[in-house]
């Protein structure tokens, strides 16, 4: 196979999917903030235990929307959208396993006589 038929299929613009080194940056930068922003939460203690949790949470899903867009590169652009439909049905397909399984196992449990 030629260069030419190489390049006819697309595979000349596969560097067009990978960040920057300043994307890397950037992300990494805002993934350090938001750790540190989550331990300075849990060790300050200024806040309630309810309100510590919703904040960690919180930041915990801004890291997990970071390193999805900054590091595996997850967009609305068209080069990525397959990927994110990939991701958005891996969660699902977690989401039914472990929720299927923690409702067989509580009703488990129920029909057994043993409260939780």
């Amino acid at each position: 196979m030629s260069h030419s038929a190489a390049a006819a299929h697309g595979h000349d613009d596969h560097a067009a999917d990978h960040g920057s080194l300043k994307s890397y940056i950037i992300g990494f930068v805002l993934s350090l903030l938001l750790t540190f922003g989550s331990f300075g939460l849990v060790m300050h203690g200024a806040l309630s235990h309810t309100a510590t949790i919703i904040g960690v949470v919180a930041l915990c899903i801004l890291q997990l929307l970071v390193q999805l867009v900054y590091f595996l590169h997850m967009g609305a652009s068209k080069s990525s959208r397959d990927n994110l439909a990939t991701f958005v049905f891996t969660v699902m397909i977690i989401f039914i396993i472990v929720g299927g399984s923690a409702w067989v196992l509580y009703n488990m449990n129920v029909n057994m006589g043993h409260a939780m």
